[in-house]
Parts: C-alpha cells; structure tokens; sequence
C-alpha cells in the first residue's frame, strides 16, 4: 500500500505534462471555439433584441400615424357630409326661388293675358253695342243713314260708354 501514496517524480512530471496537455488542447479546439460560438450566440441574441426593439417602436409610430390618418379621415369625411348637406340646403333654395319666381312670371303673364282678352273682349262688346245701337236707331227713324254719320254715331257711343265706365 506504500507504493501507491509514495510520491514518484517521474509520474508526477507526466502527469503534470499531461494535464498541461489536455488544458491546452482543450483550450485551442473546444474552450476557443466554445467561447467563440457563445460569443456569436450573444451577439446574434443582442441585435435581435436590438432589432424587436427598433420593430416594436416603428410599429408605434405606424400606429400613431394610422390612427392619425384615420382621424384625419374622419373629420375630412364629416367635412364632406357638412358641405354636401349645406349643397343641398342651398340647391332647394335656390329651386324654391326659381319655381317662385317662374310662378310670379307665370300670374303676371296670365294677367296680362286676361287684361288683353278683357280689352279685346270690351272691345268688341262697343262695337257690337254701336252696330246694334246705329241698327235700332235707324230702324227708328227709318232712314238709312251714311257711312261718314254712322261713323260719328259709333264715335259718340263709344265716348258716352267709356264715360259710363
């Protein structure tokens, strides 16, 4: 059992040139490369994180200008609505206008209208009145009477009727 705790210079040399060894192998093809893939790991986590944090702030602003435009939208569209009803308000106005004032062209025409067939009407009446006048006049007198004193006649009548009037 001695020989097993007993200190042996020689193994002890190898087995500290083996473990210096084994460090330094591990160190250049596992430790390096291990480090460096979770130095990259790192780096990629980073910029992702950078990246969700750019995405999340961009998706803000779009929000902001959506709902922006939206209200923008919205307020142009009750602008619309605002300024088609006030179309319309002025458009039946101005209908209501035009039909009144085509009905007042309309009465003033079937006045002057009615005002001429009264006249020609009243017209004819004095003169049908002198015919039949100067026709019983002379029937009375029985006489024929000229053209140039049947004028006078019809003259006279008409003068005493408007004076009637």
């Amino acid at each position: 059992m001695e020989t097993l705790v007993a200190v042996d210079p020689g193994l002890y040399f190898w087995t500290t040139f083996t473990f210096l060894a084994l460090v330094w192998l591990l160190k250049k093809f596992a430790w390096g490369p291990l480090l460096q893939a979770l130095e990259e790991r790192r780096a990629t986590i980073e910029k992702s994180v950078e990246d969700a944090k750019k995405a999340t702030a961009e998706l803000q602003r779009v929000q902001e200008e959506s709902a922006r435009l939206l209200s923008e939208a919205r307020t142009e569209a009750a602008g619309i609505v605002t300024r088609s009803r006030a179309d319309a308000d002025r458009f039946r106005e101005e209908m209501r206008k035009k039909a009144t004032e085509d009905a007042q062209v309309i009465v003033k025409n079937a006045e002057k209208e009615i005002q001429l067939e009264t006249a020609r009407a009243v017209a004819q009446l004095r003169t049908e009145a002198v015919d039949l006048s100067v026709s019983i006049a002379s029937k009375l007198l029985r006489k024929n009477i000229s053209a140039a004193d049947n004028d006078a006649l019809i003259q006279d009548a008409i003068g005493q009727f408007k004076r009637v009037q």
